[in-house]
């Protein structure tokens, strides 16, 4: 289900299955990571018509879509969507790269070296590429990375930062043997410290994090500084477009594509654009989709283990109708997610199931299914036990009617799942509203603010699964949001999420982090819906793209076969 994205997540968009990040429709993130050491997904395969670039024509355009322009292009920030990652990621540095089978590799265009170098106290050293420089030209150094370790690290609180990757957790960072080596050294014990400038979180040079001022809003209106094998050419505001184009400064392979274009279309205009040769790959969500792909002359199908997922969060704000723990469960029950999976996946994937699990996604070690049954006559039951006594066909308690409104981006495939949900609850007698809303803006001026009592949007996320979870399943009321939209948690559940961070053993890792999952389970934090397909209808020709399923892209390699 790529219904948001640019796809792919875990936040992105993001994936929990990772560090998360918030997706919106488009197909440019089909990326992301693959889960590492005890995280590793077994049996990772991607689709993506791999070639060698000898059988590749010199230049070309890959054009993609977007369902907005970014509000915020830095992807650190709590406003960026996970479309700003598909845009960043061909121009921004990463520590390590992923492959198909979940192992990771320190990407070399822009480290020689990253390692634990000392357990107490925990120490990582990075080693930056002597050749890798910003696109002005000006070396990245060890500043950079200490920067970006401030501004994450949540000490000021006016720096809005989407999640701190462990940066909370580190003391300091010095300069090593030259400007190329920057040690952190840690104060409290930090379990995923490969994540930190990799997966969904890219290094950004010091002047966009050497102030809350210039992280907040340096990138609003775009961004000049990268350092990836590709750089913005041009912003249309007007046409709603993207080019991103060489880096004449870029130390690396030569790409061969000539440029990457991003164009902003509603979801119902992809698989027409498609159609119509005017963008080269888009995410499929639905059968009607997957035929229509097929039937394209020049359009090839690949697949692969999606690394996103849906879910319904619910908004347990005080006032809230849904503020009551024991409401949310009741609603959980009563929602058919098999119904939801079946309806959304049949004939997508070989047999579609609901995911059962916050943290994790199937496949991945670590994963179990901790989610609550479907159980209808036991909804009804506690609804009565809680006063929402039937009054009609609706429910009542104290004269206010058992009715929310369910929000969602304005996609056939949300309408489609949240008419399964509005059928399914009005069987026990509580009605709700399906209310749409354009991508622009959607997360600032809607799921933010928290003006919505349930919504939908997919996670996505990469290769490090315990990184987020304190800015996504914490709660500290009266503290920053974060990612924690739906404004619920308890003492308990952050207890567990400390225990879990700074657990070194894997596996006692994992299986505290499914103790924390089972407890948003019980309190009804959100309901995880279906996992993505991992389906992709790109060109034919396109080579070294497609449906990655857990795997890295080399943007250097990817283009269009002779």
């Amino acid at each position: 289900m790529r219904t948001q994205r640019t796809t792919a997540r875990r936040r992105g968009l993001a994936v929990p299955f990772v560090a998360l990040t918030l997706v919106l429709a488009g197909c440019g993130d089909a990326e992301e990571s693959a889960p590492a050491g005890a995280a590793a997904q077994l049996g990772t395969t991607s689709d993506i018509n791999p070639r060698d670039v000898s059988e590749l024509r010199e230049g070309g355009n890959l054009r993609l879509a977007l369902t907005s322009l970014p509000e915020n292009w830095n992807v650190l920030h709590t406003d960026a969507s996970g479309e700003v990652g598909a845009l960043a990621r061909p121009m921004m540095p990463r520590a390590f790269r992923t492959s198909a089978s979940g192992e990771l590799s320190v990407d070399t265009n822009f480290f020689t070296d990253v390692r634990l170098t000392s357990t107490e106290p925990q120490q990582v050293t990075y080693t930056i590429n002597p050749k890798a420089v910003w696109s002005d030209g000006s070396p990245i150094t060890w500043e950079d990375i200490a920067s970006q370790a401030n501004a994450l690290s949540g000490r000021d609180t006016s720096y809005l930062i989407k999640l701190t990757t462990g940066f909370d957790r580190v003391a300091k960072v010095e300069r090593g043997a030259d400007d190329r080596e920057a040690v952190l050294t840690f104060a409290q014990p930090y379990s995923e410290w490969r994540g930190q400038f990799a997966g969904n979180s890219f290094l950004y040079p010091k002047s966009v994090t050497a102030s809350a001022e210039a992280f907040n809003n340096s990138l609003r209106d775009g961004i000049t500084l990268t350092a990836g094998p590709f750089l913005v050419r041009s912003v249309d505001r007007a046409q709603g477009r993207v080019v991103l184009a060489h880096n004449p400064r870029w130390w690396g392979a030569t790409p061969k594509l000539d440029t990457i274009t991003f164009s902003v279309l509603s979801s119902e205009a992809l698989i027409p654009a498609l159609q119509n040769n005017e963008i080269d790959a888009v995410g499929i969500s639905s059968i009607d989709e997957m035929k229509t792909a097929r039937n394209t002359p020049g359009v090839a199908i690949r697949r692969a283990p999606g690394n996103s997922w849906s879910h319904l969060t619910f908004n347990g704000s005080p006032g809230s109708i849904l503020a009551d723990p024991a409401l949310r469960v009741a609603v959980s029950k009563a929602i058919d997610r098999q119904g939801i999976a079946t309806a959304v996946q049949n004939g997508l994937v070989e047999n579609p199931k609901p995911l059962g699990n916050h943290v994790f996604v199937e496949g991945q070690i670590g994963y179990r299914d901790n989610s609550l049954p479907y159980d209808p006559a036991a909804a009804a039951a506690e609804l009565d036990a809680l006063g929402w006594k039937l009054n009609g066909e609706f429910r009542e308690k104290d004269g206010r009617r058992l009715k929310f409104r369910d929000v969602m981006y304005n996609a056939q495939s949300w309408v489609q799942i949240a008419q399964v949900i509005q059928q399914n609850l009005a069987r026990v007698g509580i009605e709700m509203e399906i209310v749409t809303k354009p991508g622009a803006g959607y997360f600032t001026d809607v799921i933010k603010p928290g003006d919505f009592d349930v919504a939908h949007w997919v996670w996505s996320g990469d290769a490090f699964p315990l990184s987020s979870l304190p800015q996504v399943y914490a709660y500290n009321p009266g503290g920053e949001l974060q990612g924690n939209y739906g404004r619920i948690g308890s003492p308990e559940i952050n207890a567990l999420i400390e225990r879990s961070l700074v657990e070194l053993d894997p596996q006692r890792a994992n299986d505290l982090a499914n103790e924390v999952d089972r407890e948003l389970f019980e309190i009804g934090f959100s309901l995880p819906l279906v996992q993505s397909t991992g389906n992709v209808a790109v060109r034919a020709d396109l080579a070294n793209y497609g449906a990655p399923g857990l795997a890295s892209y080399d943007y250097t390699t990817i283009g269009f076969v002779r």
